[in-house]
């Protein structure tokens, strides 16, 4: 229910940013500030979440979105919104997830069998983009028929869902090396020796450092679909619904499909696999015209985006050293939401005076020359991170 909310929101801003400016410069910026926080603030919040009891992290961080949403629906409601305080607000959106987002994907580990980790990845995909076929969907017809600002109110009222049931999880406070913690080691020196381990780290360093070639390269079409729905294919709110929906679907498919997986055998091959699917989808979805085409290449993309994260994802379960669990999934938000957001701008930028299309499908065309790079890598790699986790005697 709250990432329903969450995605009425997201399609909202996007809207709003248009109707606003426009500018595909301005929908790039208004994604840099959402997503580029994490950036600068997940190493910190990894650390954190290694520090400290994660539930109350994230019900802290779920309780300050709905303030957020609460404001951004009033000033909206109100006429008072200006694309200024729009900024301000998704900076303020994207600093609050960079926090809580280290901290709620390490908590899969505590709540799962080992053995049922790469499952546990998949379901809370399958919940994130079955969120992300209704959301948006409902987002259309709520701009379409009341406004951005019911939507902004809608997703406040799901923080609150959320926030209400993580006080039903216990407290977890998430094991600290006993040297780090007789030493009181700085936030900021933990932080970095997580940005360490995973340079250092033969198997997740280069995952990690694909996905991040990838992400700024692929990903940050998704925040220029407003642009699309309206100047490419002339559809409006509804059609940007619909562009948004159909990469829910894809990715609804590639979460079930991952979820029947009983261990971590060949995932990193279907991940860097996937990584080449994306990049056609995205060039396709950049060249054609025809709408119901355009959607099909969207669901493609949808069902890749999931499959190359959710992959990573279930890797860095199976190989990370428990005590840097939340320094490397903070890292993994970084480039998952840092990547997109400068993949977003530059993207915006250019298409003021190229079109949209065209730092699209240029993008498209860098990730296929990246897969090829990872392809001469992935059976080394696989070898590394798909190996049973150790068990201490």
């Amino acid at each position: 229910m709250s990432l329903i909310g969450t995605w009425l929101q997201r399609v909202a801003i996007g809207w709003l940013t248009w109707e606003l400016t426009e500018s595909g410069t301005w929908l790039g910026i208004i994604a840099f500030c959402d997503l580029f926080p994490t950036v600068v603030l997940s190493p910190l919040a990894g650390a954190l979440a290694d520090r400290h009891d994660r539930v109350a992290l994230v019900r802290t961080v779920q309780l300050l979105c709905a303030v957020q949403a609460t404001t951004l629906a009033v000033l909206t409601a109100t006429g008072a919104i200006t694309i200024a305080g729009l900024f301000a607000l998704s900076l303020v959106m994207g600093t609050l997830n960079a926090f809580g987002q280290p901290a709620r994907l390490a908590l899969i580990s505590g709540l799962v069998r080992a053995d049922s980790l790469g499952s546990a990845v998949a379901i809370n995909s399958v919940a994130f983009n079955t969120a992300r076929f209704i959301g948006p969907m409902a987002a259309g017809y709520t701009i379409a028929h009341g406004g951005t600002a019911i939507a902004f109110a809608a997703n406040a009222a799901s923080f609150l869902i959320f926030a209400a049931t993580l006080s039903r999880l216990p407290a977890d406070r998430p094991p600290v090396a006993p040297s780090r913690a007789r030493a009181g080691g700085a936030m900021l020196e933990e932080a970095i020796a997580g940005y360490r381990y995973v340079a250092r780290h033969p198997g997740l360093g280069p995952l990690f450092l694909l996905y991040a070639s990838t992400a700024i390269c692929g990903r940050g079409f998704v925040e220029l679909l407003p642009g699309f729905a309206d100047e490419v294919f002339a559809r409006g709110p509804i059609g940007l619904a619909w562009m948004t929906s159909a990469m829910g679907i894809g990715a609804i498919v590639a979460g079930v499909s991952l979820a029947g997986r009983g261990s971590t055998a060949g995932i990193t091959r279907m991940t860097v696999l996937n990584t080449l699917t994306l990049a056609l989808a995205v060039l396709a979805f950049a060249t054609i015209r025809h709408f119901g085409l355009a959607l099909a290449a969207l669901s493609v993309a949808g069902f890749a985006l999931v499959a190359t994260g959710a992959g990573l994802q279930t890797v860095i379960q199976n190989a990370v050293d428990a005590a840097m669990r939340g320094r490397v999934l903070g890292l993994y938000g970084t480039i998952f939401r840092g990547g997109t957001a400068l993949s977003a701008l530059i993207a915006g930028a250019v298409s003021e005076f190229a079109g949209l299309a065209l730092p699209v499908a240029v993008g498209a065309v860098l990730c296929v020359a990246i897969w090829g790079w990872a392809m001469t890598r992935v059976r080394a790699i696989a070898a590394i991170v798909e190996a049973p986790p150790h068990k201490p005697d």
